[in-house]
């Protein structure tokens, strides 16, 4: 599995790229980050570019649900990139574990799931424009 993190905005915003089979112990890799980000932010966006991706173990499910549970009402959006017809699926999929707005972007067009991930974002400590 290829798991690659990156922070945007100080850590609000987390752009993970998942490549593979996610197995179990990938978790472990990427995991302490979101969880840090959201202790720190107490709301995150997420987005998730899945490139050559070949779905999750058995073990990597559970990690997942457990996460999805946990940060419930941590992660504001969710952006999912993808190359494949079930990868859109998994948008649709995931909404009821989560109170984030989930959206799925297919591959060419990255730019818009960036530009919608980052769209209308107010930085910590600063107030929205009225």
């Amino acid at each position: 599995m290829s798991v690659e993190l990156r922070e945007e905005l100080n850590g609000r915003i987390i752009v993970l790229t998942l490549g593979g089979k996610l197995v179990k112990e990938d978790y472990a890799q990427f995991t302490p980050d979101l969880e840090r980000a959201v202790k720190v932010h107490g709301k995150i966006r997420l987005l998730v570019e899945l490139r050559g991706f070949h779905g999750w173990t058995l073990g990597a499910v559970w990690e997942d649900f457990k996460f999805d549970v946990h940060h419930y009402s941590h992660i504001e959006r969710l952006a999912l990139v993808g190359e494949k017809k079930w990868e859109a699926g998994m948008a649709t999929f995931c909404k009821p574990f989560t109170t984030a707005n989930v959206r799925y972007f297919e591959q060419s067009k990255s730019d818009e799931a960036s530009l919608w991930i980052h769209e209308d974002f107010v930085p910590a400590n600063q107030p929205a424009c009225s």
